[in-house]
Formats: structure tokens, C-alpha cells, sequence
């Protein structure tokens, strides 16, 4: 049984030695020299850094990341990225809550770096690779850890304001990748196309896919998300099977009509997440790869990447549901009602709770926040069993799958009703013609705001909308967008929606 996500790597190094592990735009490495070289770092770090400690990256995505990443894992140490592009003062928050003695970086980003206030000693990636590497001290290191010592830190947006370390174990990542690679039939005869940034734990299933399975990870440069034909160019010349992406980044692609200029045929496998995918946008893809498999993901980040999956069996038409699916195999997915009774009837809506071995181990420096949403289990009072309350609202269908239906926090009341944004979203999605949509509420204005991108008028979604949705829940004012802003995580950035629209008077 392994205990470590190194024994990945080191069977990859043992099986392929020779084979590309990891390639970004400009450089490439193998599993036997990734190894070697992330134990080079682990050497140096295990000297500057205590084992169990965060090390603080500030880096772009690259092959020289990756090695850092697992040269952390080397030194018995925990990893977590910081977003090269997110402002300084995120960046020195981030930082006060990890409180590290040592964070690493490169020469073109230092400046940068050392500008959000760092108290620590700030080293240089060349300088931890300048002597060679202790297998004795290393050896001792790894004797230490255990299964539930921690792996990444990864930060997510806080409702107060303040982001949130959802810090994940190496057993939840072992448990859940050994089923992720097999359900999917991840071998080592793919090449992933990496899109997710690795702050974000959708790029935790390709980068332990790979190390596991002995893949291919083709790591894709950000700015290519913003020109389909490159994007493109790239997955075909690479030879790119298997896309697990956001679900904004594969409506770039089509609503952008990329497939008229060219079709990535190799690709195998589409497994997207992060949002509700738009059935419009899922039937291109599946009309131009007809052969390939495509699973709608659900899960956040504080239970390790996914808890649910649906395979796409059939074609979906507007208006219709996309479920969300099954747990997991060793994930108990569940709903809590209002009172904490679970809901096992369908069609009625709850919070989606999960147990087991996937829960990350909580926000780091942050007990408080820990303790409002991963708390004991009400449905078993005879001992503690730890859940984790999602804040997300699902029902099952009649099929007796899981349906995503809203966050509870998208639930406002508008014109004396309770209204699920969610619902609006969907109906929006529905209407022929209609590329991507989302709604806010404007509170000042005490107004439903529909963000469209169509060549529909007003009137005709008005028109449609009042064939699905009641009165009260069409849309009072609408804005029509040539393109969505979008989060550093390729979901449609609705706070700057908020900020440039709805709280300035227009």
C-alpha cells in the first residue's frame, strides 16, 4: 500500500525511465530525471526547512515547477503555489496565514515577489540545486512521514475577504487518484493536456495522473486559453488525449467556433468541471468527437478535486438537466435538509455533505473557519465522524442520480420570492441561440441581471424566458457581453461582473 504520492513517481522512474513526464512550451524532462532532480531540491530544502512546513512557490506553471513541487515532498515539507499574476496584497495575506521561514522562487519574479512583504528568506530555485543530493537524509525524512502528512496548500476565495488554505493530505490524493486513473482508463499511453493552473486543485488530477500511470503531461501555456487557433495547434502537434478542464475553458473552443478551423482527433477523453456545463456547448464537442468520452466532474476543492461523476451516455437538449452523477468509490455523498434530516426522496433540494478518506484536513491557520464547515456527522451521534458541508444545493432525479441545482449562497429573494439564480441561469442556457449566460442580483437596484453573449434582442429572450420561467423570475435588466470575464480558474469571474456592472451607476 502506498503512503507517499513519491512512490508514485519513483515506480514511473522505474518503469520509464526514458519517457517524457512533464513538457511545457520551451522544455522537457523525463520520469528518471524528474526524479532525480526533485531529489536534488529535497536534499537542499530538508536542510533550510523543518519537515511538515509550508513552502511558499512563487513560479509559473512549468517543468521546473513540478520538480520544486515533488523536491517539497522530498524534504518531508508541504507545497503551495502563489499566482505569479493575483495582487500583492493577496499575496502578503496568503503569506502572514502560511507563516514560512523559507519560500522559493525564480530570478524574473523576485522583485515581484519580495514587493508583497515576505518576513522569511526568500532562496532561488538554482540555488537548491547546486549540490548534490543526501539519500541518507532523505531516507530519513521519508521514515518520518506518514499517510496523513500534508502534500498542498491550496488558496481559495473567503466570504470574509480572506482567503482560505484548504490544506490536503497525501492519502486523500493516493485514494482518490489510484480510482480517478482507473475509472477513466488514464494509462501510460496518454498525453494530458494540463489547462488547470496548479493552485487549483483541478490540475491535482494531471499532475498525479501522470506520475501515477506514467503519462504524458503537456503542461499548456495560459495565454493560449485566450486564442482558440493556437490552443488548437497545440493539442494536435502534441498528440493531447485526454482534456480535464474548466468548464469555461472548453466553451472558449466552441463558442469561438475553433472547430471550424481544426479538430484535435487524438483527443480521447473530456472530463470538465468547475461549472454547469451549457448542453449547447457539450453537444458541439460531442458532435466533433463523436468517439470520445465525456464525464461531468462535481466536487470542491476541500474534498479532494471530485466527489461525484457522470459519464455523458447520451445527447442532451436545452433546457434538460446535466446530472452530476454518483459518488466516488470510499466517498459518502449525502443530503442534509434544513434540519439536519438526510434526503434520500427525489426531487427535493439539500446540501450536498461528504464523508470520508477525500476530506481535506482542514484551513491552515484558520480553526475557525475549519470548524464551520467540516463538523461531525448528525446522522451518526454514536461516535465523531467528520463531514464536509459543500454549501452547494443538489437533489436526485427520479433516475436516482445527483443533480447540481445552486449555491446556497445564489439563493435571493426577489419581489417577495425565494429564487434560485441557478434555476434562471439554466433557463437562459435553454434558449436557442444563447452562446453562455449567468445572473446576479443587484441589490442597490433590487434588480435580476442576466450576462448574456448571443445575437438574441431582449425582447426574444424575454419572449423564451416567459415560456419556462414565472414572472417574477425573469431577469429586470441585461447586458450583453462579447466575451465573460473569467477567475484565475477559468470559471466566469462573477465579482468583477458585480464590480463593473451592478455597483456603479450606469
Amino acid at each position: 500500500m502506498k503512503h507517499n504520492v513519491l512512490d508514485y513517481l519513483e515506480e514511473s522512474a522505474l518503469r520509464f525511465p526514458n519517457k517524457t513526464a512533464f513538457a511545457d512550451e520551451s522544455a522537457a524532462c523525463t520520469f528518471a530525471q524528474l526524479k532525480e532532480r526533485a531529489q536534488t531540491i529535497g536534499s537542499a530544502l530538508a536542510r533550510e526547512v523543518p519537515a511538515g512546513m509550508p513552502v511558499p512557490i512563487f513560479m509559473e506553471k512549468s517543468v521546473d515547477t513540478i520538480a520544486l513541487f515533488l523536491g517539497c515532498v522530498y524534504a518531508g515539507c508541504f507545497y503551495c503555489l502563489l499566482d505569479v499574476k493575483q495582487p500583492s496584497a493577496r499575496i502578503h495575506t496568503i503569506l502572514e496565514t502560511l507563516q514560512a521561514s523559507v519560500a522559493v522562487t525564480v530570478p524574473s519574479h523576485l522583485n515581484t515577489f519580495q514587493n508583497a512583504g515576505f518576513s522569511g528568506r526568500t532562496i532561488l530555485l538554482e540555488e537548491l540545486e547546486q549540490q548534490q543530493a543526501d539519500r541518507a537524509l532523505l531516507q530519513a525524512v521519508r521514515e518520518r512521514m506518514t499517510d496523513t502528512s500534508p502534500l498542498y496548500c491550496n488558496f481559495t476565495s473567503g466570504s470574509t475577504g480572506v482567503p482560505k488554505g484548504v490544506v490536503v493530505s497525501h492519502r486523500s490524493v493516493l485514494d482518490f487518484i489510484d480510482v480517478f486513473t482507473d475509472l477513466f482508463s488514464i494509462t501510460q499511453e496518454d498525453v494530458i493536456g494540463n489547462q488547470a493552473p496548479w493552485d487549483f486543485d483541478v490540475s491535482v488530477k494531471d499532475i498525479y495522473s501522470g506520475l501515477k500511470t506514467g503519462a504524458c503531461v503537456q503542461i499548456i501555456p495560459r495565454r493560449m486559453f485566450s486564442f482558440p487557433v493556437q490552443l488548437l495547434d497545440f493539442l494536435c502537434e502534441r498528440h493531447v488525449t485526454t482534456l480535464i478542464w474548466a468548464v469555461s475553458a472548453l466553451c472558449m473552443i466552441s463558442g469561438l467556433k475553433g472547430f471550424e478551423y481544426r479538430v484535435p482527433d487524438s483527443v480521447q477523453k473530456v472530463l470538465f468541471s468547475g461549472e454547469v456545463m451549457p448542453i449547447r456547448h457539450l453537444t458541439l464537442w460531442q458532435q466533433h468527437l463523436p468517439d470520445a468520452r465525456f464525464v461531468n466532474l462535481y466536487g470542491p476543492t476541500e474534498i479532494t478535486c471530485n466527489c461525484t461523476y457522470y459519464e455523458v451516455d447520451r445527447t442532451f437538449f436545452p433546457g434538460e438537466s446535466l446530472p452530476i452523477g454518483k459518488p466516488f468509490p470510499n466517498e459518502h455523498v449525502f443530503l442534509l435538509d434544513g434540519q439536519d434530516r438526510e434526503i434520500t426522496d427525489a426531487d427535493i433540494t439539500g446540501e450536498l455533505c461528504v464523508a470520508g478518506t477525500c476530506l481535506a484536513l482542514g484551513y491552515y491557520n484558520n480553526a475557525a473557519q475549519t470548524a464551520k464547515v467540516f463538523t461531525d456527522n448528525p446522522l451518526c451521534p454514536q461516535y465523531p465522524e467528520r463531514i464536509y458541508r459543500t454549501g452547494d444545493l443538489a437533489y436526485y432525479g427520479e433516475d436516482g442520480l445527483l443533480y447540481f441545482a445552486s449555491r446556497k449562497d445564489f439563493q435571493i429573494k426577489h419581489m417577495g420570492h425565494r429564487i434560485e439564480l441557478g434555476e434562471v441561469e439554466a433557463a437562459l442556457e435553454s434558449l436557442p441561440g444563447m452562446e453562455r449566460a449567468c445572473c446576479l442580483f443587484d441589490e442597490r437596484r433590487n434588480k435580476l441581471s442576466a450576462f448574456c453573449r448571443t445575437a438574441l434582442g431582449k425582447r426574444e429572450i424575454t419572449r423564451g424566458l416567459a415560456q419556462i420561467l414565472p414572472p417574477f423570475m425573469i431577469p429586470n435588466q441585461f447586458f450583453f457581453m462579447e466575451d465573460f470575464p473569467l477567475n484565475k480558474n477559468g470559471k466566469i469571474d462573477r465579482q468583477k461582473l458585480k464590480n463593473d456592472y451592478l455597483e456603479v451607476d450606469l
